[in-house]
């Protein structure tokens, strides 16, 4: 309960750059941490994770040795999540400055990046900085996921975003619906940045 009370703080604080109400359910972080390489030593990065639901099944699928960054924009989030998850590297950071970021942790190579952030809230600039900056994270190897709330589909602004990734990688696929969330979204899965 102590999560979602954090999160709906968080999203009473800062409205403008939550872009819901309650974490993400257990079902729609597994299917978001499906690309979550499970042996190896992989390493994963997770923009905006909130208050980490979906931080707790990645953790779940990681293989001992692994690296699992968080990067998180709200400090308060950030506090929380050092507090509550200390297996997790949380970095308070930017997902615009993600290039950055990977260089002050030390990292040359990201296996997944599992993306929380509200999509609708940015606009097409911000859209494609944080779609340019993960790409070069992932490489031609490595794999993105991140969701959209089902609801929103009837948008412009959700369609131009769908339309957006397929410009930028060349593999997207759509999961199917996940109903057990509030509300019902479904997850992207990208692969393969264009040149």
């Amino acid at each position: 309960m102590s999560e979602t009370r954090e999160f709906l703080t968080a999203f009473l604080r800062r409205p403008t750059t939550m872009g819901a109400v309650a974490p993400s359910s257990e079902r729609l972080a597994t299917v978001l941490a499906s690309v979550v390489p499970t042996a190896g030593s992989p390493v994963v990065v997770e923009l905006g994770p909130g208050t980490g639901a979906v931080s707790a099944v990645i953790a779940e699928r990681l293989p001992p040795g692994a690296r699992h960054l968080a990067v998180e924009l709200d400090a308060d989030l950030v506090a929380y999540l050092r507090r509550t998850r200390p297996e997790l590297e949380v970095v308070h950071g930017d997902a615009r400055e993600l290039g950055k970021v990977l260089v002050e942790q030390g990292v040359d190579r990201v296996d997944a990046v599992i993306c929380g952030l509200p999509w609708a809230l940015f606009d097409d600039a911000t859209q494609a900085e944080i779609l340019a900056e993960i790409s070069r994270a992932i490489g031609t190897t490595g794999a993105f996921t991140t969701f959209a709330y089902l609801h929103g589909m009837a948008l412009g602004a959700a369609r131009r975003f769908r339309s957006t990734l397929r410009g930028v990688f060349e593999e997207v696929l759509v999961s199917a619906t996940v109903w057990r969330n509030v509300p019902p979204a479904f997850v992207y899965v990208c692969r393969r940045p264009r040149a």
